[in-house]
């Protein structure tokens, strides 16, 4: 009878959240698909120099990431937008307690096949392009064929935070969405490779996505203003007009190995890792 309670216990204590969260070796980050290569990025230097600690990343989206650190299926949520008031409540209600750190920066880049000629677009133009309003290359001195919209799905912070800042022009009372023929893709890999194929093809993603297979589309405010790169430079400066913050989030403020982690990922050599995967450092 003694042996049996004795197994009890050590299962209680096992599988206890007290238990884990002192004596934890192993972390999981999960979340944003723009962050997912800066995290990996992250969590593979923290483990060459951290021996015996283990952090798994993986992507899925930032409201897939915020809803796994609302169930306590995760342990660090990724997230390229703000968290928001309605998860926030659901977060409460199941006794968690949202904690915001901003990591990085990055620019969202408009991406074409370089066969293209287009190469500059005004945000009011792509606002029309990505609602369905201007439906051909020609009227933008492009070829006379039809645009083919590309987007992230509904549950990625970047359709979310392009939505808001692009189609809405950062108007709370805008009712805009996305073209109903635009093709919702799982992730901007995805994006990326679809741009590569498609001669017609507009999309979205993070500049740290970017290669010789897309060309990214020079921006400008208006039509008075300068068109720009989605660089690290015009990131930085403020200069881009399609930039935002990127997030981690936690259950209360970071502890043990979490904080351990974000502490890394908030270093020199953590924002090191930032700039070198095409980001833009937050110090």
């Amino acid at each position: 009878m003694l042996k049996k309670l004795c197994v009890i216990l050590l299962l209680v204590m096992l599988f206890s959240p007290v238990y884990g969260a002192k004596d934890k070796n192993s972390i999981q980050v999960k979340g944003s698909d723009t962050m997912v290569n800066l995290g990996q990025a992250w969590a593979e230097r923290y483990m060459e120099e951290n021996a015996g600690e283990f952090v798994a990343v993986t992507g899925g989206g930032s409201g897939t990431g915020l809803s796994s650190l609302i169930s306590g299926t995760c342990d660090i949520a990724m997230s390229s937008r703000n968290i928001k008031e309605k998860e926030i409540a659901l977060a409460k209600g199941k006794r968690i307690n949202p904690f915001e750190i901003k990591v990085a920066l990055d620019g969202l880049a408009v991406v074409v096949n370089p066969k293209n000629p287009v190469s500059k677009l005004t945000l009011e133009q792509l606002a029309r392009i990505f609602t369905g309003k201007i439906a051909n290359w020609k009227e933008l001195g492009g070829e006379d064929k039809k645009i083919v919209l590309l987007s992230r799905e509904v549950n990625s912070g970047t359709h979310v935070y392009f939505k808001e800042h692009v189609l809405r022009k950062n108007d709370p009372n805008s009712q805009e969405e996305f073209a109903p023929s635009a093709l919702l893709l799982s992730s901007s890999q995805a994006i990326a490779d679809e741009v590569a194929g498609n001669p017609q093809a507009i999309g979205y993603y993070g500049m740290g996505y970017i290669c010789a297979k897309q060309k990214a589309i020079l921006v400008a405010k208006d039509e008075k203003s300068e068109y720009i790169a989605p660089t690290i430079e015009n990131v930085v400066s403020g200069k881009y007009p399609i930039s935002r913050p990127l997030f981690l989030y936690t259950n209360g403020e970071p502890q043990a190995l979490v904080k351990k982690f974000i502490d890394f990922a908030l270093s020199a050599e953590g924002q090191d890792i930032v700039l070198k995967t095409d980001f833009v450092p937050i110090k």
